[in-house]
């Protein structure tokens, strides 16, 4: 227990630079408080006591204003930035390293029992507000823009932007390190919208051309 008590401490330290010390990080983290009221109350959940396992969620929700239902299944190097406004649901699974930052959703879009929250897998980072919404797979290295909401599959070591998300970029190579930079992501509708804007331009040129051919033939 105290084994990973200190990876989540170190982990902090490591992808967080506002954080100063290991003391600061164990008194006002709420992402660190929340995963170890997650820990307790998953236990309870595995051990039968579903109720109890749920209040404490409650009360971490109230502490730290994250929730996570005790049935979800969190890897080792989980790091909730800020938090406030996360919600992980009942059959989310989270890979090793994954950050998530604050107003992430990992939701669902089914009433049934069953497989209905996201799997993420290794190294995923999902920016700030992102919602990933039903039951199927992140692959790892995959970054998720902020403000995204992404309805379907994704493969491994790709970028997500946009409503819904897009993949915009996707790598056979697998690039060491946790990428934490969601200032670069490519946006795929502006992208668009300037290749529009350019060929409206190209248009309007044409038709210049036109009535000027117009006006000198006419004019013969």
């Amino acid at each position: 227990m105290f084994d990973r008590m200190r990876r989540d401490v170190r982990t902090v330290r490591e992808r967080d630079p506002a954080a100063r010390s290991a003391l600061e990080v164990v008194l006002c983290y709420p992402g660190v408080h929340a995963i170890w009221f997650h820990r307790i109350g998953h236990a309870l959940w595995g051990a039968g006591w579903r109720t109890l396992a749920r209040w404490v969620s409650h009360v971490s929700r109230f502490m730290t204003g994250i929730e996570i239902h005790p049935a979800a299944r969190l890897g080792p190097g989980l790091f909730i930035d800020h938090g406030m406004g996360v919600v992980i649901g009942e059959t989310s699974e989270v890979g090793e390293n994954v950050t998530l930052l604050q107003g992430v959703t990992l939701g669902g879009t089914s009433l049934k029992r069953e497989k209905r929250h996201p799997t993420l897998g290794d190294n995923v980072v999902v920016g700030a507000g992102a919602k990933i919404l039903g039951g199927f797979t992140i692959g790892s290295g995959s970054r998720i823009g902020a403000g995204s909401v992404v309805v379907r599959e994704v493969p491994a070591n790709s970028v997500v932007v946009g409503v819904p998300g897009r993949v915009t970029f996707r790598d056979g190579e697998r690039v060491g390190g946790i990428d934490l930079n969601q200032t670069d992501l490519p946006d795929p509708v502006a992208r668009a919208l300037e290749q529009l804007v350019g060929r409206i331009r190209d248009l309007e040129g044409e038709v210049e051309s036109l009535k000027k051919s117009l006006k000198e033939a006419s004019g013969t």
